[in-house]
């Protein structure tokens, strides 16, 4: 019998680095009967796949996303998902650019949809920006852990952590009132029904925002909304301090995931920060229908060759004398922290401030302290508990440091994550309430014109399976494991109700299992892990984001390095492989110097637990000894320092790919419980012995000079995997297996 494993097909590094992995990975493990498929998830995949009306046959795909999510239901599935884009609006439009340039009939995104046909079309691309893949495939909630053999690596080796200084004045800002946490309103569903969205302007006129919202009995419902006049004064008080404080002001937000609503905040601050000369310039603003929610780089792009081009960047670099420094992406090429919104990602970004004393990059490439604007509250808590601690206590030290593994609840698009479609710009002033089938309103929120708002939903059986998960991993562990809820936050409140119920049908004697705030959960967290001791954390779906990368980074480097189980509802297996938040600078260096830093290693973590899994389910023996192997070849590639090198002319991502398989097959060559697997891997482990100088020769000669893959999201396949499998005699031996 065939064992399968579905190998995800993705974007920028881990994309590359897949041409050079899964050739090794599938020439492992076919002889044991496992087939390692692909399936093109990726962005240009996904734009493919959803616009085929003008395409050629030959370049027509089928939705693999769609068919993975019904996949993902089955007790059958086993997937790998590697980090896929979240596109922005200018990653997707880059990636449209790029596939009309080879010929793909796509059509352009309508920013400003003018009629019904482009509405319609608007609404066809939204299902491939922002988080289009992980709601689809994630039926099941995030167990997610730092491997025992990464820790004994980070102990040996470890990554460098900036001086913190008591006098410290990086902080972060974040609203007092008017934002998503103060006016977030929540209830547990009594009965199915069919829910529909609704504004009702203050002449009485109603307009239907949404329809056909599907509310399930014992579902979580949230409600709430951020105002901007209460955003715009916050933004405006915070910029002010900055400037009196002398400290760099940046704003951190999640503009791809939360697609809809982030880019509208990043837009109110862009406005905000320029306020002067984009009320100068309005006029032609308006005229070129600049999107300020793409960031101050939609200005500058569409301003080329304009009249007025050199007038609108003069004033623009005047206003940067009476602001304060702006954290910088790119300090050499005036790349600001409000170019684009995908630039900076709070769940990065954050993680290394921190690592780097609080700091971030000013306009003159040097260190300065930070204020960090996260202006909803209903997360900055945890980044200052970890500020707070780092100024009381000084740096982390990550050969000392303790651990905290998260237990996410995301199953089946729960929570945040999950509203996209149910976000909305208020159309003017009045309320946006929601009402049941009956037309009873279930909430609502008085606003004015251009507020925030949005619904958000958790079903009752990702909450059961989530209490369940977290106290089988206090239950493996015996740490303390800590549920954070906020006591004030509506949301949390109900959630609270569904956790303590479902407690009671476990068996949680001599656990220790706790209900915290988001401030004091985090304060818990970085005091036991400055202190050796390891803390579960058990969050919601964005903090179960922030936390996975906020705790890794800190402790082992990156966020990339971590196991991430996902345990499917319904009986299968879904294996993340980190992070990919640092992909696009790999990408680049690559192109330039062809040298890929990207590193595999949740690749190669990722693939461990898939086999134990594959394993269980198939009664597939060998599969298991596979799982056994690769873990012990993962530790001592760890153990010899074989990952992937920072600059040109060292050791990179496909000079790791040639070690595991060096360490893989030899520890498939001397294991004994399969005869069959240990002669033919021993064969294989005596060439990739013996041809190590030359192979690790093919692989430095082609460093040094430019790359051509044919392509940023559409790569050539033929190029990229040249590219990617340099050394003739490595191949040979893989290919021969």
């Amino acid at each position: 019998m065939t064992s399968k494993i579905i190998y995800t097909k993705i974007d920028e590094a881990p994309a590359l680095a897949t041409y050079s992995l899964l050739p090794v990975v599938q020439a492992f493990t076919k002889s044991s009967g496992i087939s390692v498929e692909t399936r093109d998830i990726s962005l240009s995949g996904r734009i493919i796949a959803n616009f085929p009306d003008n395409l050629k046959d030959d370049q027509k795909i089928a939705d693999e996303l769609a068919a993975l999510g019904e996949l993902a239901k089955s007790p059958d599935a086993n997937i790998i998902k590697l980090p896929n884009v979240s596109a922005s609006l200018p990653q997707l439009q880059a990636a449209i650019l790029e596939l009309q340039g080879k010929g793909y009939d796509i059509p352009n995104y309508p920013e400003n949809p003018k009629n019904d046909a482009e509405k319609a079309l608007q609404t066809r691309f939204a299902k491939v920006l922002g988080s289009a893949v992980n709601p689809v495939l994630r039926e099941g909630n995030s167990d997610r852990r730092a491997p025992g053999a990464v820790k004994a690596f980070v102990n040996k080796f470890p990554h460098s952590m900036g001086a913190w200084s008591k006098t410290s004045k990086s902080h972060v800002a974040t609203m007092k009132g008017g934002d998503f946490f103060a006016n977030e309103k929540s209830f547990t569903a009594s009965a199915d029904t069919v829910s529909s969205i609704e504004f009702v302007g203050a002449d009485g006129s109603t307009q239907t925002l949404k329809s056909g919202v599907a509310i399930k009995a014992g579902e979580v419902v949230d409600g709430t909304f951020m105002s901007v006049k209460a955003l715009n004064k916050f933004l405006g008080e915070q910029i002010e301090d900055a400037k009196k404080q002398d400290v760099l002001f940046s704003l951190h937000m999640k503009a791809t995931m939360m697609k809809i609503s982030d880019p509208i905040i990043f837009g109110h601050c862009v406005k905000v920060f320029y306020a002067s000369a984009l009320e100068k310039h309005a006029a032609v603003i308006k005229e070129l229908k600049v999107n300020l929610n793409n960031g101050l780089g939609d200005l500058y792009a569409k301003i080329q060759g304009h009249a007025a081009q050199a007038e609108i960047e003069a004033d623009i670099q005047a206003i940067y004398a009476d602001r304060p420094d702006m954290a910088m992406v790119d300090s050499d090429n005036g790349i600001t922290n409000l170019h684009v919104p995908s630039d900076v990602i709070i769940d990065a970004s954050m993680p290394a401030m921190i690592r780097a004393s609080g700091q971030m990059w000013g306009p003159d490439g040097k260190q300065k302290d930070t204020k960090a604007v996260i202006p909803d509250s209903s997360y900055a808590s945890l980044y200052q508990a970890t500020i707070d601690n780092c100024i009381e206590f000084g740096a982390l030290d990550p050969t000392t440091m303790g651990t905290v593994p998260n237990v996410g609840l995301m199953a089946q698009k729960a929570e945040e994550y999950g509203s996209h479609d149910k976000t909305f710009e208020a159309p003017g002033d009045g309320t946006i309430k929601i009402v049941d089938a009956s037309g009873a309103t279930l909430t609502e929120h008085a606003v004015e014109a251009g507020d925030i708002w949005r619904m958000v939903m958790v079903k009752d059986a990702p909450i059961q399976d989530w209490v369940k998960l977290a106290v089988t991993r206090a239950r493996a562990t015996g740490w303390p494991t800590v549920f954070w809820l906020d006591p004030e936050r509506a949301h949390h409140i109900e959630i609270k109700k569904k956790v303590d119920t479902y407690l009671k049908d476990h068996d949680t004697t001599g656990l220790d299992i706790r209900q915290l705030s988001v401030y004091d959960a985090a304060k818990l967290s970085v005091e036991r892990q400055r202190a050796g001791e390891n803390t579960i954390s058990v969050t919601g779906n964005i903090l179960r984001d922030f936390n996975t990368d906020l705790y890794p980074i800190l402790e082992l480097g990156t966020s990339a390095k971590m196991l991430s189980i996902v345990p499917l509802m319904n009986g299968g297996g879904l294996f993340e492989t980190g992070a990919g938040g640092s992909a696009p600078k790999h990408v680049t260096q690559l192109v330039s110097e062809n040298h890929l830093r990207w590193d595999s290693l949740g690749e190669f973590l990722a693939l461990t637990p898939s086999l134990e899994h594959l394993s269980t389910s198939t009664g597939n023996a060998k599969a298991q000894i596979l799982a056994d192997t690769l873990d012990s070849a993962v530790a001592v590639l760890l153990n010899n320092d074989k990952s992937p090198k920072r600059k040109v002319n060292q050791h990179d991502n496909r000079g790791s790919h040639y070690y595991l398989a060096l360490y893989w097959a030899q520890e498939l060559a001397t294991q004994d419980k399969n005869e069959e697997l240990s002669t033919q891997f021993a064969n294989i482990a005596a060439d990739l012995n013996a041809n190590e100088a030359k192979i690790n020769e093919e692989l430095m000669a082609v460093q040094g000079k430019p790359a051509d893959i044919g392509g940023y999201y559409h790569p050539d396949l033929a190029k990229i995997t040249a590219v990617m499998r340099p050394s003739a005699t490595f191949n040979a031996i893989i290919d021969a297996i």
